[in-house]
């Protein structure tokens, strides 16, 4: 599991996956998630506004499993 390390209160799903390499740009995001799974604390999500937080586990379906920790 990979850490995506951040220095805000939280992260949207689609600032998060640019950071985590699983896209190159953020307008990708929107085609991304409607074409991939991903899941956040076990759940499924498609909401590239989904605010992420300290801890919050995710998994993203050919990119890998991450978790947000706040420093």
């Amino acid at each position: 599991m990979k850490t995506i390390s951040i220095n805000t209160d939280y992260i949207t799903l689609g600032q998060f996956l640019k950071l985590a390499d699983c896209i190159s740009t953020g307008g990708q995001a929107k085609s991304f998630l409607q074409e991939t799974a991903i899941w956040v604390n076990g759940e499924p999500e498609n909401r590239r506004g989904k605010k992420l937080v300290d801890k919050d586990t995710i998994r993203v379906e050919g990119c890998g499993e991450f978790v947000v920790a706040r420093y």
